[in-house]
């Protein structure tokens, strides 16, 4: 049965994935470090920007330390910040779909964003106070395709529910992912997934459980039938 649903953030939400990448170049190029679009979907997507950065540089054989990645990272948040309210586009369906599923059941967000991205583009849309928890990427160690973010999330769930509860378990959650590595997170996790076409085709989204091209094609029945199969 179906008791809780945990977004993805960053293309699954807000269509924010063409900003990070803009802002990733405007950093590394002022380094001389190039990073082209299709670098950055095939193999840097899913990762929180510590995790980026530092494999960037180690993957262009560039000697760094903690320091350096933290300025790496502030740079980079200050340029997605003014790229950002430029224009926050939301995906189809999504409000709606949310404010659905909030009738029914418990929400969450797992994402590799920064809390203050989440949040701002949350309240911004009005729909902050539909999710019950944000795990962010201050609050893990290790990024999708590491289960880590999901299971935290689902146990902050846990945390929310009255006194007496059941709690929730991972077989009665769904993911909602744009990502192979969100997929594979997610499934590591015990949670059954929903992908969504904004970043990947659909070929390379195949071990979701369902896949769409936006939300505004899925009916919370749709993903009840996901809980209904063995």
């Amino acid at each position: 049965m179906l008791r809780a649903i945990v977004f993805d953030f960053d293309g699954i939400i807000v269509d924010a994935e063409p900003v990070h990448l803009k802002a990733f170049q405007a950093v590394l190029g002022r380094n001389g470090i190039s990073l082209s679009e299709e670098e950055y979907y095939d193999r840097y997507l899913a990762l929180d920007d510590r995790t980026l950065f530092s494999n960037i540089l180690r993957d262009r054989n560039v000697s760094f330390d903690d320091s350096a990645i933290e300025e790496l990272m502030q740079k980079k948040s200050e340029g997605y910040e003014k790229l950002i309210q430029e224009e926050i586009k939301i995906f189809p369906g999504v409000i709606d779909f949310v404010n659905s599923a909030h009738k029914k059941y418990l929400l969450g967000i797992g994402s590799g964003a920064l809390r203050h991205e989440i949040e701002y583009i949350l309240d911004y849309v009005g729909i902050k106070e539909r999710f019950i928890v944000i795990v962010s990427a201050e609050d893990v160690q290790k990024c999708k395709p590491d289960p880590e973010v999901f299971l935290k999330a689902l146990l902050n769930i846990n945390k929310k529910l009255p006194r007496g509860s059941k709690p929730v378990d991972s077989s009665e959650c769904l993911v909602i992912e744009d990502s192979f590595a969100g997929i594979r997170a997610a499934k590591s996790a015990g949670m059954r997934t929903l992908a969504i076409t904004n970043s990947y085709d659909r070929c390379k989204l195949s071990e979701a459980d369902l896949v769409a091209g936006t939300l505004l094609q899925i009916e919370i029945q749709d993903i009840e039938n996901l809980f209904k199969i063995p």
